[in-house]
């Protein structure tokens, strides 16, 4: 039995961690009770920027597990967060590829939406249609007009953010492509560069250490990938467990020049560990 001490928090991923697609990974239920039993306050957090909170709650619903909306953080509901503390208040229309998880919490912050083909056309005196920000997250409805408005924003100026970099996402069919793809399209066409705010860079974890009001000694990051997950930790200076049970495999792990703190088969052998004498607080 692996040692895993010093445990006041747990960050969680989702895809590949708890469920592939629509289907629980064994010991789902277990694991969350032995969350709550050991009463160890956790947050999932999410790179897929799909669901709103409320969507990431039912889902769990229909998997028998109830968690409450301020247990889940999305790496769009930081993007939104993000913007509106660093974008002028002048500057604050967004054109958005992504779905109601991306939208909402960028309206609820006050942002405007544009549509498509919603653009600047100087040569005809119409200014101030465009949208200041163009912001990228998984969208399972993508179309050639969603990418040809972005474009068209970001030939002209427009900032350019994503919810992540993800090249791939892992479901119950198998891995399909994630945001990743979206990006370098994009990027290829205009050469303008995003901004990521999900893992791995450092932004989603501390704003789930806010939330759980705990440090990065005594908070533990729980992911399938490698260079997501694991690598986000690292960068947030936090220990972290790898599953074996999403994207990143133990071959992988000799290819990279960081290392998770421990590596588990799944859920289960976390939760044997938790429930373990071995241990602490």
């Amino acid at each position: 039995m692996q040692l895993v001490d010093n445990i006041e928090g747990l960050i969680i991923d989702m895809d590949g961690v708890l469920w592939h697609g629509n289907i629980p990974m064994d010991g789902l239920v277990d694991f969350f009770e032995v969350l709550r039993e050991k009463s160890i306050p956790f947050i999932l957090a999410t790179n897929n920027a799909s669901l709103t909170q409320s969507q990431y709650v039912d889902k769990l619903l229909t998997m028998g597990v109830t968690v409450s909306k301020d247990e889940v953080l999305t790496s769009s509901m930081a993007t939104a967060s993000y913007l509106n503390k660093h974008q002028p208040h002048d500057k604050r229309r967004v054109f958005v590829i992504g779905e109601d998880g991306l939208r909402q919490p960028l309206i609820d912050y006050g942002f405007t939406l544009t549509d498509l083909y919603q653009v600047d056309q100087p040569q005809k005196g119409i200014i101030g249609e465009g949208a200041d920000i163009v912001v990228s997250g998984l969208d399972r409805q993508l179309t050639w007009d969603k990418l040809a408005t972005a474009t068209l924003h970001l030939n002209a100026g427009a900032a350019f953010y994503a919810t992540n970099s993800d090249t791939s996402l892992p479901t119950e069919l198998g891995v399909v492509m994630g945001n990743g793809g979206t990006l370098a399209a994009l990027e290829a066409v205009t050469g303008v560069k995003p901004i990521s705010i999900g893992k791995p860079e450092p932004i989603l974890y501390q704003q789930a250490l806010e939330t759980l009001g705990t440090n990065v000694e005594s908070t533990i990051a729980i992911g399938d990938r490698l260079d997501t997950d694991i690598l986000g930790a690292v960068n947030s200076g936090m220990r972290s467990i790898m599953v074996l049970t999403g994207i990143s495999s133990l071959e992988d792990i000799d290819k990279v020049d960081y290392q998770p703190t421990w590596i588990m088969q799944d859920i289960r052998e976390i939760s044997q560990v938790l429930t373990s004498t071995e241990i602490m607080k």
